[in-house]
Parts: C-alpha cells; structure tokens; sequence
C-alpha cells in the first residue's frame, strides 16, 4: 500500500471510531499538545544554547517568555 492509501484508511478508521462530531474536537486537541510541545522544546533548546554559549539563564527564560 502506498502513503496515500495508508492515511485514507487511517481517516476513515479514525471518522467510524470517533465519529464525525467528536473528530475535530479530538484533532483541536493533538493540535493545542503539539503546539504546547513546541514550545517546551524551543525553551529547552534556547537553555542549552545559551548554555553552551555562557548567557545567565535567566536571560534566557525572559526571552523564552517573550516569544510566547
């Protein structure tokens, strides 16, 4: 089977268990943890990059903070 064919399979399975109204609020939801990942990431890749670089890591945060 192709990707193609993979990902309409996985849709169709996901629309007959979920059902039609309660996919999307399922999907908003990977959506906004995706997003709160991103953000845990970018702070901790800024923290050892300013690690590495020897910046105080408070200096760090605000900028972290700011970017939110």
């Amino acid at each position: 089977m192709g990707l193609g064919t993979e990902l309409l399979f996985i849709f169709v399975l996901a629309v007959v268990l979920l059902g039609p109204k309660r996919l999307p609020e399922i999907l908003g939801r990977i959506a906004r943890a995706k997003g709160h990942l991103e953000k845990i990431t970018y702070s901790i890749k800024s923290q050892l990059e300013a690690e590495i670089e020897g910046k105080d890591s408070n200096d760090v945060r605000q900028q972290a903070a700011a970017k939110e």
